[in-house]
């Protein structure tokens, strides 16, 4: 159609309008502090998506001190004229974004840093990061009182980051609905080995010092992140079913240890490879340390650790992990009973396996094992509350939320629901709304009725 001249101006200034309220909208602006998460409200950051960490620690046991380097690549999610990393405690001496220096400041755990130049929606750009200090684990209540994150041992120091203190030791976007791949390398005194994720790509000598080279080729939450270093008895193979194995444990250890850790961890893996799906790492293991008062094991990704000797029990638990927290990770805290209910009730699989007892059993044995007034039975389980997300009830109560799921869908559906769902959300992230409708779906029931009793309300339900 052709225009009149009037007209023609009239389409030329609803153009240049057009093209001006484009341009202020694609105009930089900074990313966020935080995904917004209800319990760690500034963890994780907005803007980017983190793609690969590139980390380069060195660590003198004897001070204490850390001297780091990390380098992220990250894909802009919008024109950022700045960003955030979470990083607490260490010392910042320099930052550089696509290789050329960028200012910083630090607000809190927050580093706020300004490149030079915009960074443009939808392209990659790496930020490094040079540090060093003395880190310090974190307290509280959240992780049952322990001491966690960053922990000095008599050798060296033990590595347990859930759920936020990753970012003692490197910067990041710490929080696991952020996963990355990780190349780690570790730098420590001739004769103590550091033990990280993943595979080991390298080890050598020089002068005295001990490098090792660890490469987690399988997106990552930062919290499932370990630079654990210490003097380590170490033992490699393969599981009968063919999966690499790598477990360390402090010969200080070796008198006191009652389990097999290395073939417990090695039955596990293939029997929930069998049951969950096939094993998403490329290797399987252990890191098993001599620090007692840490009170805790992790399920670091393909190295789960244990603070002293641990139970059979134990073993696997953290070995289920794998596929329920480490592959198909959380969305957000809220939902963590999707990596402890599954977890605790791999125990009670691990036990019906074995012959000992039956999940149903186990069930009655959680159950009737808290009263009816009992604060156990005053948490939520679908959003437990950040200091009480730790609780017995999340583990317990998730693990009897499933049982009662298998007693209400039958085996069939339910032995098809586990793998389907560690298929669906690999390496990804999920949220309680997506398992429940994975579970009517399988099932062809509608279950709103056994969630809404088992994880959304208070009260110790009848059976």
């Amino acid at each position: 159609m052709k225009l009149s001249r009037p007209a023609r101006l009239g389409a030329v200034a609803t153009a240049a309008a057009s093209f001006f309220v484009v341009a202020a909208s694609s105009a930089p602006t900074p990313g966020a502090a935080g995904i917004g998460d209800s319990y760690f409200p500034q963890l994780g950051n907005g803007g980017f998506d983190a793609r690969h960490y590139d980390l380069g620690i060195a660590y003198d046991p004897g001070s204490g001190r850390l001297d780091g380097r990390t380098t992220l690549t990250a894909r802009a999610t919008q024109h950022l004229s700045s960003f955030d990393l979470d990083f607490q405690q260490l010392r910042i001496t320099r930052v550089e974004v696509n290789g050329r220096r960028a200012g910083f400041t630090r607000h809190g755990d927050e580093v706020t840093i300004t490149p030079r130049d915009a960074l443009r929606k939808g392209r990659n750009f790496t930020v490094t990061v040079t540090y060093g200090g003395i880190p310090k684990p974190l307290g509280g209540p959240i992780v049952f009182g322990s001491k966690y994150g960053w922990m000095k041992t008599a050798d060296g120091v033990f590595v347990g980051c859930e759920p936020n203190a990753a970012s003692t030791w490197f910067p990041s976007s710490d929080h696991p609905s952020d996963k990355a791949t990780y190349d780690i390398r570790i730098k420590a005194p001739k004769g103590l080995t550091g033990v990280s994720n993943g595979r080991l790509v390298s080890t050598y000598d020089r002068g005295g010092s001990t490098y090792t080279h660890w490469r987690e080729s399988r997106p990552m939450a930062t919290y499932l992140a370990t630079a654990t270093i210490g003097k380590f008895d170490v033992r490699t193979g393969r599981t009968p079913g063919g999966i690499p194995v790598y477990v360390a444990v402090d010969p200080a250890l070796k008198n006191t240890n009652k389990v097999d850790v290395y073939g417990v961890t090695a039955a596990a893996t293939d029997y929930w490879s069998k049951v969950f799906g096939p094993y998403p790492f490329e290797e399987t293991g252990a890191i098993v340390d001599d620090l007692p008062e840490a009170g805790f094991s992790l399920e670091v990704q393909s190295k789960p650790i244990y603070s002293g000797v641990r139970s059979e029990t134990t073993i696997v638990h953290e070995l289920a992990h794998q596929w329920f927290g480490d592959s198909v990770s959380v969305a957000r805290w809220k939902d963590i009973w999707l990596n402890e209910g599954f977890a605790t009730y791999a125990q009670w699989l691990w036990a019906e396996h074995q012959g000992t007892r039956t999940a149903h059993d186990s069930f009655l044995a959680a159950y009737n094992s808290q009263s009816a007034d009992a604060a156990f039975w005053k948490i939520k389980v679908a959003d437990p509350q950040r200091d009480t997300m730790f609780a017995d009830a999340v583990y317990d109560r998730g693990a009897m939320t499933l049982q009662m799921l298998r007693e209400r869908i039958g085996d069939r559906a339910f032995f098809k629901l586990l793998p389907t769902w560690t298929r669906l959300h690999r390496y990804g992230n999920a949220d309680t709304s997506d398992f429940i409708r994975l579970a009517e779906r399988i099932s062809g029931q509608q279950l709103d009725d056994l969630f809404d009793t088992w994880l959304f309300t208070t009260g110790k339900p009848s059976l």
